[in-house]
């Protein structure tokens, strides 16, 4: 998918912002520094001849400083339009990403680790949504080159053309370096994603680590994914500090190239003073103008590869589900899942409280194994206690999570009161059902929250799902009650705590359907 693609569908998500931002970051940004040229060099003029010129050195100095101030103010407003954009584009694009990874069936809802998955939300992110600010900056920077060039060749044609040459050159090694840029790049950022996602492993498991006594093992594993990344690093950096190395000198070979051409002509008054102030002051900002190009086709290859790692993270998802539009106001929640009409298209209706459950042939193989689930069948009604008993790997948890659908079933049917379920992983939720997995995720949140997770305290039974959850006493041991904040994965709690927490939770959403993976495997026997 190219590039541009993905940014067109971007940029009409808030149009009038991004305009915005064009005109004054991509605009006017580049237009102002051409005005003092134009101010000095009739004023340089008439001071070496001695003409009189109508104005005096404190006209010029009004001039110079107010067109300093217009340019502070269209500066300001840039940097606040173009941050704006930044931030609303950025923020799309994650929660896109977001809404997408929810979606997906739960038990692979990522591609790789987690640390990698932060990897590509904060960096390349941050990369897409800047360079789409950019994406006017070549309309700027060839109008400014065009004013400037005409201006320059009113005044010496032979000597403008001469003098461009080192410019011309600078965008020439550019364009060449450019599928270099993109390969350093690529390698830099899966480098950075590699580091990133080790330390969020080592760091969740920490008390394994120490318990097999790996540290040093751990230690060295991350000093050799370490210097892969600085050699990334520094491979991306090099280049491109080369290539912005060889766009600021050439504004130096450039004005060294003027003075061997002019002297001659400056010495029999064919080339004035102010002609070559004003030559000097464009060629400064052309180059620098030349040098933020090649550093928008830098950012362009990036910006490819950018995309490429967050449709990655999709896992087969569509490009469009990638940039869809939709509002991001901090109000706006969208309706419980629950209660949504679309719960219809499921299959059983969203209302229909449980009487049966009726499993055929469920069926599942993991990918690229023979290990899953084969022909299970399995019917219940409702207030039935049902127990599934087997030998470890037999496939126990592989079983509930296809009928959940956080795995997608490979065969068999489903019915809710004899009407099929085409969509379990959307259907198995509260009301219908709720689920408790082998090893329940708490967040550094309160323990009300963890409880909660979003749900109206005054609209559910809270203290009863603690009572199901025989978490009273626990309750009224922690320090600030159900206030208690639980740390990251509830390592404030007991193995036992957490199970009990997780079951509130599970409780206070009422469910038809209790599904629970070894619930009580660190509880004691009168728990």
């Amino acid at each position: 998918m190219k590039v541009w693609w993905f940014l067109r569908r971007l940029i009409r998500y808030r149009p009038g912002l991004y305009l915005l931002s064009g005109l004054l970051a991509s605009g006017m940004f580049y237009l102002f520094p051409l005005v003092p040229g134009l101010i000095v060099r009739p004023f340089l003029d008439a001071l070496a001849h001695g003409t009189p010129l109508g104005w005096n050195l404190w006209s010029l100095l009004a001039l110079l400083v107010g067109s300093a101030l217009a340019r502070v103010v269209v500066l300001v407003g840039a940097v606040a339009a173009e941050t704006t954009i930044n931030i609303v584009i950025a923020s799309l694009l994650r929660q896109n990403l977001f809404a997408h990874i929810l979606r997906r069936l739960g038990a692979r809802a990522l591609p790789g680790s987690p640390g990698e998955a932060i990897s590509r939300f904060r960096d390349d992110v941050d990369i897409i949504s800047r360079f789409l600010s950019w994406t006017l900056d070549p309309v700027g920077q060839a109008v400014v080159a065009a004013i400037a060039l005409w201006v320059l060749i009113q005044i010496d044609p032979a000597v403008t053309l001469i003098v461009f040459v080192p410019l011309v050159a600078v965008l020439t090694v550019v364009n060449m370096a450019s599928k270099r840029i993109e390969r350093y790049r690529r390698t830099n950022q899966q480098s950075i994603g590699e580091v990133t996602g080790l330390l969020g492993e080592v760091f969740g498991a920490v008390q394994a680590v120490k318990t097999a006594h790996a540290e040093a093992g751990v230690v060295s594993y991350f000093g050799t994914l370490n210097e892969a990344r600085r050699r990334a690093t520094l491979n991306d950096l090099l280049l491109t500090q080369f290539i912005q190395s060889m766009s600021t000198n050439a504004a130096n070979l450039g004005t060294g190239i003027l003075l061997l051409l002019v002297a001659g002509k400056m010495r029999s008054g064919s080339f004035s003073i102010g002609d070559f102030a004003l030559f000097v002051s464009y060629l400064g900002w052309l180059t620098q103008v030349t040098s933020m190009f090649g550093n928008f086709l830098t950012q362009y290859r990036q910006t490819g590869v950018s995309f490429e790692r967050l449709m990655t993270l999709l896992q087969g998802g569509r490009p469009a589900d990638l940039v869809a539009h939709g509002s991001l106001d901090p109000a706006h929640t969208p309706a419980d899942r629950a209660s949504h009409p679309a719960q219809q298209e499921h299959g059983a209706p969203a209302d229909a409280v449980l009487e049966s459950l009726v499993v055929q042939g469920l069926t599942y193989a993991y990918p690229g194994g023979e290990r899953g689930i084969v022909g299970i069948d399995l019917q219940l009604t409702r207030g039935a206690f049902v127990v599934v008993t087997g030998r470890i790997g037999a496939g126990k948890t592989t079983l509930l999570r296809t009928l959940l659908g956080l795995l997608p079933r490979d065969g068999g049917e489903i019915r809710w009161n004899g009407t099929p379920v085409a969509d379990p992983a959307t259907f198995f939720v509260p009301p219908h059902s709720a689920y408790t997995p082998q090893v329940p995720r708490l967040f550094s949140d309160s323990l009300v929250d963890n409880i909660l997770l979003g749900l109206d305290e005054a609209a559910v039974d809270l203290p009863a799902a603690i009572q199901a959850a025989v978490l009273e006493r626990d309750v009224a041991e922690l320090e600030d009650g159900l206030a208690t904040r639980v740390g990251p994965r509830g390592v404030k709690l007991s193995g036992g705590q957490i199970q009990r927490s997780a079951a509130a939770r599970m409780f206070v959403r009422a469910p038809d359907l209790l599904v629970v993976d070894d619930l009580s495997s660190a509880l004691d026997v009168e728990t």
